[in-house]
């Protein structure tokens, strides 16, 4: 595939020569003129230049340096046709040609024909001359461009009267236009002198590359890979297959450009603060001298790594030695709740792991042997987030274990005179126990003198109350009664006082 011929600052000039430019009649250069080391110009005016004449300046020195480079580019590119010497009469599409004789002839009309592609490059390649008739004649179709077309002669070009070529004509020797060659491109000859006799040589407009990074998408979070892209475009269409390299990160990154001129890849930042992203392209096959373009830089700012953080919540109540006792804690990134992660907690027999819900909130029980004191810990085992939970482990929290004491207590109690109705029972009392740590809906029996005298249920408060418990006159006679309940699997019982009432009616 042929790609652009770099000319460097020499592409501004319509003539340019080595050892002199010499003009005949209202030739015009819409463009610059130049001769570079040691020429001179004649015949401005009566001939016309509507950019700037350089005679042996820095500037006319510097475009044939330029134009060197351009020639040997021109010359490198591999052949992808070898076509008749005389080009009039055919249609090509782009590609770089050369002929089995070395030169090239044209006395009819060639068509270039780019097939839609305005960044498609012709290059012809000759080995000594290119020669056009008075009829020669260049056909530019199909979006192809005058700028993309590229003469590389290896000696001397002859452009017969009133004939019109398109491109630049490189030449190693020298450029001869007889009177009324038109010129849609430029000549610029390395060796020897551009003659002119009334032509006219336009420069074509220049190709424009532009490089343009795209805004990055959602945070930029230090040591985490940030995807970049950038567009390419020549002239506005997008450059497909150039390399662009990504700066500003770590260290740069370099990918291609797809079919839309897209080019993707990823940088990482190594600091919070402030960054630049610049795109430059290193390579490009099209009809813009892409190559070294920069992208405006595009400011960004990096944020620190996401901060996880995991804290015991304060343990509620009395934390008693075999029982299970409630803990939670609460885990954050960057503040926010984090749901479904896993938390283990530590400090008792046995560690348990829980997830935690929508609020960031893991809720378990720890069970503890041993009266004293321990600490609690909750670890994140596991965490589905931004933040780099797994290992995060919260501060300790010291709490007290109490010994067991008694399950069931029995409140002491009287019996009286079952007034005014001593109907079925003549004496009645009112019996209460207590379940510690209080559990609700435990049945609790009450005996008196070893018969059962009725059943009462736990409320919140772990307390249990049969009122109006009928006592017969044997069983006031008794001194205590008994609260008997089955806790955890276990039968526990406590035993309370029982007195007449004062007064016992």
């Amino acid at each position: 595939m042929a790609t652009s011929v770099p000319l460097g600052t020499a592409a501004t000039y319509g003539v340019l020569a080595n050892t002199a430019v010499t003009n005949t009649g209202p030739t015009v250069v819409n463009g610059d003129l130049g001769v570079s080391p040691a020429g001179a110009v004649t015949g401005f005016p009566p001939g016309t230049v509507t950019g700037t004449i350089h005679v042996n300046d820095a500037a006319a020195a510097q475009a044939q340096a330029d134009l060197l480079v351009g020639y040997a580019n021109a010359l490198s590119q591999p052949v992808t046709g070898t076509v008749a010497t005389e080009l009039g009469g055919t249609t090509l599409t782009p590609g770089v040609y050369n002929s089995l004789s070395g030169t090239f002839s044209l006395n009819g009309t060639l068509t270039l024909d780019a097939q839609g592609n305005p960044n498609a490059v012709f290059i012809f390649k000759m080995t000594t001359t290119l020669i056009t008739g008075a009829a020669g004649n260049v056909n530019l179709i199909n979006q192809a461009k005058s700028a993309n077309v590229f003469w590389q002669v290896g000696s001397s070009a002859t452009l017969g009267a009133g004939s019109t070529i398109r491109g630049s004509i490189l030449a190693f020797t020298s450029i001869t236009a007889t009177a009324g060659a038109i010129v849609d491109g430029r000549l610029l000859a390395l060796g020897a002198a551009v003659t002119l006799d009334s032509n006219a040589v336009t420069v074509p407009p220049l190709s424009t590359c532009q490089v343009v990074v795209q805004p990055v998408a959602g945070p930029v979070v230090v040591g985490q890979p940030t995807p970049v892209s950038a567009v390419v475009t020549c002239n506005g269409l997008p450059v497909s297959g150039a390399s662009v390299t990504f700066t500003g990160g770590a260290v740069p990154v370099n990918a291609t450009t797809n079919a839309a001129g897209i080019a993707t890849g990823s940088l990482t930042f190594n600091t919070a603060g402030p960054a630049t992203i610049t795109a430059t392209v290193t390579a490009a096959g099209s009809g813009c001298a892409c190559t070294g373009v920069v992208s405006a830089p595009l400011p960004i700012t990096v944020t620190p790594q996401p901060s996880c953080q995991v804290v015991v919540q304060p343990v509620v109540g009395p934390v008693v030695v075999g029982q299970p006792t409630p803990v939670s804690a609460l885990v954050t990134c960057n503040g926010l709740p984090v749901s479904g992660a896993s938390v283990t907690f530590n400090g008792g027999a046995v560690p348990v792991t829980v997830t935690t819900n929508l609020a960031g909130v893991a809720t378990g029980s720890l069970t503890f042997n041993t009266a004293g004191t321990a600490t609690v810990t909750a670890t994140v085992t596991a965490a589905g987030t931004a933040c780099s939970c797994t290992g995060v482990v919260s501060a300790p929290i010291t709490i007290p274990i109490t010994a067991p004491t008694g399950p069931l207590s029995a409140s002491p109690a009287c019996w009286r005179v079952n007034l005014p109705f001593p109907i079925p029972h003549l004496f009645v009392a009112t019996l209460k126990a207590t379940l510690t740590p209080a559990q609700a809906g435990v049945t609790v029996t009450f005996y008196v003198s070893g018969l059962p005298v009725g059943t009462a249920v736990t409320n919140a408060s772990g307390v249990a109350t049969l009122t109006n418990a009928g006592l017969s006159i044997l069983q006031i006679s008794a001194s205590s009664y008994t609260a008997v309940a089955t806790v955890g699997g276990s039968t526990v019982q406590a035993t309370g006082s029982l007195v007449p009432c004062f007064p016992p009616v």
